[in-house]
């Protein structure tokens, strides 16, 4: 008698609320739409960036729609943690990483929820090599809707949306922090292209101060924080309006940075 394998199941690419490690939470359905949040809570295996996060996630999506299995009966694995210091793709010296052996419960037929700390996972956050494993054995790729901080502030930004990069973090070291920025500038001017990258909260006041005392007085500096938030705040002014009234996101605030013309 033959026996019939179950087909391969999904990757789901589930966005989180932007409100990790903020004093404040929003609520869940305010940030999400009910359709992710109903397919967040049928799910049953798990691959992250935080173990504790995405239980605490779980938890609140459970309080709008029960999950098909107990918080403490999910599957939940986590990225290694070189990959969240080195990067998905053999950056920083880093090896390439092979994540296909995460994606085993999705070959035996179990849809998989892939879930970073904030926003869309693979996006300005750990995952893609989890993504480029699942087209890589043939699974099933849906990306579900819910907020993604760049594109909010890139909108909110008054800066061009028809051209723009994401460069991640600056250097920390102040000289090479300069030259980045000086280049960056350059570039936007030239080209039109809108400059978005973003910096540890803590470490929001040293780069707004690189940023007033290095970029020209006509560059647009723009700077969106708490977004989502009830306190979500986006300010977008030439640097020299910046200079007269510097006051920017405080320390616990994520936020993101754009420049250009």
């Amino acid at each position: 008698m033959s026996t019939m394998s179950s087909p391969p199941g999904t990757l789901y690419l589930v966005p989180a609320p932007l409100d990790f490690g903020c004093t404040t939470q929003a609520p869940l359905q305010d940030a999400l739409p009910a359709g992710t949040l109903q397919q967040a809570a049928r799910l049953t295996h798990w691959i992250c960036e935080n173990a504790k996060s995405t239980r605490a996630y779980l938890k609140r999506v459970d309080a709008l729609h029960p999950l098909a299995l107990p918080l403490q009966e999910q599957h939940i694995t986590e990225l290694p943690r070189e990959v969240h210091k080195k990067g998905d793709h053999g950056g920083k010296g880093a090896a390439l990483f092979d994540a296909r052996p995460l994606l085993a419960a999705a070959l035996a037929g179990h849809d998989m929820g892939l879930v970073s700390e904030a926003g869309m996972p693979a996006v300005a956050d750990p995952g893609s090599s989890v993504v480029r494993a699942a087209h890589t054995l043939g699974l099933r790729v849906v990306p579900l809707v819910g907020p993604v901080s760049l594109l909010l502030a890139l909108a909110a930004s008054g800066l061009g949306g028809q051209n723009f990069a994401f460069v991640g973090y600056l250097p920390q070291d102040a000289d090479e922090r300069t030259q980045r920025i000086r280049a960056l500038e350059a570039l936007a001017l030239k080209t039109g292209q809108t400059q978005l990258f973003i910096e540890t909260p803590y470490r929001n006041a040293a780069l707004l101060q690189a940023l007033l005392h290095t970029l020209q007085p006509n560059t647009r500096l723009a700077i969106s924080s708490g977004i989502t938030l009830p306190d979500a705040h986006t300010r977008s002014q030439p640097v020299h309006a910046w200079r007269q009234h510097p006051g920017g996101p405080d320390k616990h605030a994520p936020a993101v940075f754009a420049i250009g013309a």
